[in-house]
């Protein structure tokens, strides 16, 4: 799926799917999986020549591993949130392995927002993150670009964007290496028909 259906929406209303924009020209990009040495800071370059601010769902490995690219991130003006520190699929691993895995994420991406890996977590994983004292608040989405996906052309995922996107959408790219031969030419797209058109792009702050 690429746009997020209503029914989805309502059944698990406890998550963002999307952020209410009153029909302003509003976008929320959002990258997964990094931050990777390349894609990342190729992504910042770009949204900076249009003054845009994403957010970022990070793996802690990769934090750990690039200290100073996610402090980049931060510098200019985007926000963060915890993406697990090993990439585990919520519906695959037993609850302690999933919570001991986002808590040590947690040393190094500070941030009440996550999203879990592949959209993949159990009602109980889900409640028990959304409560004291983690207290996150789950980040899901509206549009996925299907960047992951290599069977598609940049072009695909750039039309995923502008086909499906709507004021408030919450849109699904990755900065990782997987990614980014479809990444890249699809961010370039979306960020410069967009803004011809008059949007602009916010980056999804604790209580947005």
């Amino acid at each position: 799926m690429i746009k997020t259906p209503w029914l989805i929406k309502k059944i698990f209303s406890n998550m963002v799917w999307n952020i209410p924009a009153d029909d302003e020209k509003i976008l929320y990009l959002t990258f997964d999986d990094g931050p990777h040495q390349i894609a990342t800071p190729f992504v910042l370059d770009e949204l900076k020549k249009y003054n845009a601010k994403a957010t970022f769902f990070c793996l802690g490995k990769n934090v750990a591993a690039l200290p100073l690219l996610y402090k980049r991130i931060l510098d200019e003006g985007h926000t963060t949130g915890n993406h697990t520190f090993n990439h585990l699929n919520g519906w695959r691993v037993n609850d302690k392995k999933y919570f001991d895995d986002i808590i040590e994420a947690r040393k190094y991406i500070d941030s009440s927002l996550f999203r879990p890996p592949y959209g993949k977590i159990t009602p109980f994983q889900a409640k028990h993150l959304s409560r004291p004292p983690l207290s996150y608040r789950m980040i899901m989405w509206d549009v996925l670009s299907k960047d992951y996906n290599i069977r598609l052309s940049p072009e695909d995922c750039a039309f995923n964007v502008l086909r499906y996107a709507s004021p408030g959408s919450i849109v699904v790219f990755h900065d990782s290496e997987k990614a980014f031969p479809r990444m890249q030419q699809a961010i370039i797209s979306t960020l410069k028909i967009f803004s011809d058109k008059g949007w602009s792009f916010n980056s999804i702050e604790k209580n947005s």
